[in-house]
């Protein structure tokens, strides 16, 4: 039952994060500007950045989507394949993968977090600075949790997997959120065009939302072409009659 619920819990919240990720690249960030203002387009205040802030800009967003946009997605759907597996090898080579793609994700957003402290000005007077303070130290959690992992079969072992799942999935969608949430920001303060960027980003998490519920039905995709597969050899075309040998047999 635990089991059942858990599966219906995965389902809607990857249904309502898709129509969440579906609207954000049309909300434009509303953003206090702290830096010098070079010029004025239309009404609007317009920042100028210099080719080294550019890059830095840049660099950082790519980091970030690197480790929150591509890395822990990826290492979502590398843990679920070990769902029905039952090789010990391939189990291993599937958690050691995980584990590995978090950890070099949880490295990339250290980076870009020192990179923003060191050049960016911090005020954190906007969604996008706040929400990505507060995924710095969340990111940290499946992590730590994976770490102190419970043995399989004891007690805390389920509520262990709902915690580890619940963040990870969390983290994830909110720092593909803060991903648009960015892109909007430096839109609305440079009037540079985005939408490319959007439409990248919005195609990239429908295919792994796709691949991500694809996985339920593998399994059973697998059996049904098994039992098909059964189904279509009849006896007669594994067997011959006994005239039939007869009639094959070459002659003495």
């Amino acid at each position: 039952m635990s089991s059942i619920m858990v599966r219906t819990t995965q389902k809607v919240i990857v249904h309502v994060a898709i129509f969440i990720l579906a609207l954000v690249p049309l909300v434009s960030a509303t953003e206090k500007h702290k830096k010098k203002i070079v010029h004025e387009c239309n009404d609007h205040k317009v920042l100028e950045l210099s080719p080294k802030l550019s890059f830095q800009i840049i660099l950082h967003g790519f980091l970030l989507w690197a480790s929150m946009g591509f890395l822990m997605p990826i290492a979502m759907l590398v843990i679920r394949m070990s769902n029905k597996e039952e090789n010990g090898r391939r189990l291993k080579m599937i958690v050691y993968a995980h584990a590995a793609l978090q950890v070099l994700s949880v490295l990339l957003v250290a980076v870009a977090t020192i990179m923003s402290v060191i050049n960016f000005e911090n005020f954190f007077d906007n969604t996008h600075q706040r929400l990505g303070l507060a995924l710095y130290v969340a990111i940290w959690l499946p992590l730590i949790a994976g770490i102190f992992r419970p043995d399989k079969g004891s007690k805390n072992r389920g509520v262990w997997y709902a915690f580890h799942w619940l963040i990870g999935v969390t983290v994830t969608l909110l720092g593909i959120v803060n991903l648009f949430i960015g892109l909007q920001a430096y839109n609305t303060k440079t009037m540079k065009s985005t939408s490319i960027w959007n439409w990248f980003f919005s195609v990239e998490v429908a295919v792994i939302a796709f691949i991500y519920l694809f996985q339920e039905k593998w399994h059973y995709i697998k059996q049904s072409g098994g039992i098909l597969g059964n189904e279509s050899v009849r006896p007669t075309d594994q067997e011959s009659s006994p005239t039939q040998k007869k009639e094959l047999s070459p002659s003495s």
